[in-house]
């Protein structure tokens, strides 16, 4: 029950019963309501600007959430990254070099992806950077990844062909039955002995009488024949595959031709001295990827460890050439 309200009436000197009248009540009512309604405004206004709508505070936990997963999915990709570069690491060091084959280049493993329009399509939103760093991270990862798995293909191929690259590459020494002191001279910086100079002596100068039989040291084809009196004189230059050749110089006579197969140990050519010689020798070349390299390294089959470090000892002593 509403409570009666009273005012004082100075003309009778008593409280009466106050009655407003019906465009007061209205009054009243209006702005009772008008006062309720700012005032909610106002409270609602600054909740909304402290704490956000419900539908902004539900957006701003899930972009939360989103970041959260974003950071996780980053640590992962940091992860597979480094377990990426640890297979890379054995690929190159271990895989590729038991095979013979050359480490793959830094500049193709780690080669740029896409170009500068690549990921225009995720910029204009409020955490674009968060998705183009990510995404980009995973396209390298894949890029890496098919560099790779074409590697790992060329490693299996080279593996089911082991047993012909072995029969392949130089293991022997291009004369038999011969006594380590009968190399006059080794690979590396030596006196020539025409010009007096130190030079790059490309091979190794085995020495013996002309007509000394000469083999070859792995199965190949023959790439050449030459003919002369001057430089390597008559010589023979046979490709194994895989990336190497070797020479047989200032031969007297050669019992193979051009486009010839041969296999290691087959009997070549002769000693002889022609040429650039100073006296009847053969001088051997191995050659990897046109480049010449040490052929002691690749007498494997025919020497005792005893015997390689006897060779290695003497490879260090200075010496003049045969040619």
């Amino acid at each position: 029950m509403a409570r009666k309200k009273f005012i004082y009436n100075p003309q009778t000197l008593d409280y009466e019963e106050y009655k407003p009248s019906k465009s007061k009540r209205a009054s009243g009512i209006i702005f009772y309501m008008i006062t309720a309604a700012f005032l909610g405004y106002v409270v609602m206004a600054i909740i909304n600007h402290t704490i956000g709508t419900p539908k902004e505070r539900l957006q701003a936990r899930e972009i939360e959430f989103m970041k959260l997963q974003y950071d996780i999915i980053n640590d992962k990709i940091e992860t597979i990254d480094e377990l990426l570069a640890e297979i890379q690491d054995r690929d190159d060091n271990i895989y590729r070099t038991i095979f013979e084959a050359e480490p793959i280049p830094t500049s193709v493993r780690k080669a740029g992806y896409g170009g500068t329009n690549r990921y225009e399509a995720l910029n204009g939103y409020e955490n674009s950077s968060i998705v183009k760093e990510t995404t980009k991270k995973i396209d390298v990862i894949e890029s890496q990844l098919n560099v790779q798995s074409k590697s790992f293909d060329d490693v299996y191929d080279m593996a089911k062909n082991k047993a012909k690259m072995l029969s392949c590459i130089p293991a022997i020494m291009p004369v038999k039955d011969v006594d380590i002191y009968r190399i006059s001279s080794h690979y590396g910086y030596r006196t020539d002995p025409f010009y007096k100079v130190q030079k790059l002596h490309s091979g190794i100068d085995f020495s013996g009488p002309i007509g000394t039989h000469i083999y070859s040291t792995g199965d190949g084809v023959v790439e050449k024949v030459s003919l002369g009196n001057t430089g390597y004189g008559n010589n023979i230059v046979i490709n194994h595959g895989y990336g190497y050749k070797t020479r047989y110089a200032h031969i007297s006579r050669s019992y193979v031709k051009v486009g010839q197969k041969v296999k290691r140990g087959e009997y070549i050519a002769d000693m002889g001295n022609s040429g650039k010689s100073t006296a009847p020798h053969l001088h051997y070349e191995v050659i990897k990827n046109n480049k010449a390299i040490n052929p002691v390294n690749f007498f494997y089959n025919d020497l005792t460890p005893e015997e390689y470090d006897k060779i290695l000892e003497l490879s260090e002593r200075q010496s003049m050439t045969m040619d």
